[in-house]
């Protein structure tokens, strides 16, 4: 295989006229992409960035962020995309971590960028901050890259070289950087083809590109395959159902809420959708209702079920089509094409059916280490598997269910609670959009049980309802407190003051 880089000027080659991205009226062939690209990556080394070193893009999507993205891959850097929503604290550290030595943002991320040098708690950043939209008192990556040429700048760059820097904070302690080299990310690539991401597709990305989900396996495989890739700037169920219906688009990956917002888009049953045949979801879990409910409404689409940390390129376990229909109340039935899976308990061993265990992966596109970390690599990277601290079960026909994350499990009263069940239960909820069960210290019990819910637009959930509706479908720790229990007790769904059921 070529680098990344290399894929996409394969296809300025092999198809120079199909369309490579589409942003709203912006559209870019293979071939204008591609130089496009070089200009880009020109631009970047005019401001001394040299291969190895680390490029920062922080930025909602856009068309110029994947140019920088492909801009520095293409002179050997190691791009590394930030969350835009992060805080200044959140941005400094990642910047200092990562030790990037330009920073490329959008417009939208400017105040952010600027309380960078007027926060009073903050060091200076060493890096060179460039815009990538015009923003007032910043130099101009796009500006400069227009003055560059179009030629590949002519840095050679192996398979195995370092590609890029994915940012995860799992639940405990600062944000930890997973770096991948060229081949590990084709590799999720190969698998994301063998799962239906085919040559030929029209593909829509609503998803935050800065996220592995949507950046690894969608659009990097999309540009990798030769497809045509429609980027959204921002997410709106409406404009999506819109740019389906328009566009006659045929695949896309949403994550749970997305779905769930498409779903009640008003009409949405009378649109014509019927180019679009392929969907991917996963990044949270997805209530066994919703994914009923996504059948019913899309009997035209095939969706299959994508479960794996950043640290494995965002593959793991999924199920197949058929297996999403007959089991949605599960997480995946096997690892992804070329991946291995297991279950182990404390001691390494195989759990016995139905008793939870961490999931194991051996991927191809497993992480090369955590930047800067060499204690969090030892510890999740062992005997060639990736240690994912995800708990789930495993049922007699071979179906995964993660229950929780190792360390988020609940112990109240000696009794393990696992979120994620009473979490389904309750988002089968009709006026709840979304819930998040979580545990609460308490001196008696270790700890108790807290949800934390969301309700459909112009709805209103109480209290007493959740408790009634959660009577009948899970376990006491969650449901009507019993006669005698103490208002505390790890029995009690309640009102807490330092919490918000609403």
């Amino acid at each position: 295989m070529t680098p990344l880089h290399g894929q996409l000027a394969v296809n300025a080659h092999r198809i120079p006229d199909d369309t490579a991205v589409v942003l709203k009226d912006h559209t870019f062939s293979y071939t204008e992409f591609d130089e496009e690209v070089n200009r880009y990556a020109h631009a970047l080394a005019s401001l001394g960035v040299r291969k190895g070193d680390r490029v920062a893009v922080l930025s909602t999507n856009s068309d110029r962020f994947l140019l920088a993205l492909y801009g520095a891959f293409r002179i050997g850097a190691i791009a590394s995309p930030f969350n835009p929503r992060s805080a200044p604290l959140e941005l400094h550290y990642l910047l200092t971590d990562s030790g990037a030595s330009v920073l490329a943002f959008g417009g939208d991320t400017a105040e952010v960028v600027r309380a960078l040098s007027t926060h009073d708690d903050l060091a200076p950043v060493d890096a060179r901050v460039v815009s990538l939209d015009g923003a007032d008192g910043f130099d101009d990556l796009a500006h400069l890259a227009a003055t560059m040429p179009a030629h590949d700048p002519g840095v050679a760059v192996a398979e195995d070289d370092d590609a890029i820097i994915m940012y995860t904070s799992g639940t405990t302690g600062a944000p930890k950087g997973a770096l991948f080299d060229h081949h590990r990310m084709l590799r999720v690539g190969q698998s994301m083809t063998a799962l239906g991401l085919t040559a030929g597709q029209r593909q829509l990305h609503a998803a935050p590109l800065y996220h592995c989900a949507e950046l690894a396996l969608m659009t990097m495989t999309g540009l990798t395959n030769g497809n045509e890739n429609h980027i959204m700037d921002v997410f709106d169920p409406v404009a999506v159902v819109d740019s389906l219906e328009r566009h006659r688009i045929t695949l896309l990956l949403a994550v749970p809420t997305m779905y769930q917002m498409i779903m009640r888009v008003p009409g949405i049953t009378e649109r014509d959708l019927s180019a679009w045949h392929t969907g991917f979801f996963g990044a949270a879990p997805m209530p066994p209702t919703a994914v009923a409910e996504l059948s019913r409404k899309f009997p035209n689409v095939q969706f299959t079920q994508l479960c794996g940390p950043t640290e494995g390129g965002s593959t793991g376990i999924y199920s197949a089509p058929h297996e999403v229909r007959e089991r949605p109340d599960t997480t995946g039935r096997r690892a992804v094409p070329y991946a291995q899976v297991r279950l182990a308990d404390g001691n390494g061993d195989e759990p016995e059916v139905g008793t939870p265990g961490e999931i194991l992966l051996r991927v191809p596109s497993m992480m090369k280490r955590y930047w800067n970390k060499p204690e969090a690599t030892e510890a999740a990277l062992r005997d060639g598997w990736l240690h994912t601290g995800d708990l789930a079960v495993r049922d007699e026909h071979g179906y995964f269910t993660i229950v929780d994350r190792l360390k988020d499990m609940i112990i109240t009263g000696g009794m393990n609670v696992y979120s994620v069940e009473d979490e389904n239960a309750l988002a089968g909820h009709p006026e709840v959009q979304d819930v998040a069960v979580i545990g609460r210290p308490h001196e008696t019990y270790g700890e108790t049980i807290v949800a934390v819910v969301t309700p459909v637009e112009g709805r209103e959930v109480t209290l007493e309802g959740l408790r009634e509706y959660a009577a009948d479908r899970i376990g006491e720790h969650i449901a009507a407190p019993r006669a005698g229990d103490p208002a505390d007790s790890p029995q009690s769904l309640r009102q807490d003051p330092q919490a918000r059921v609403a």
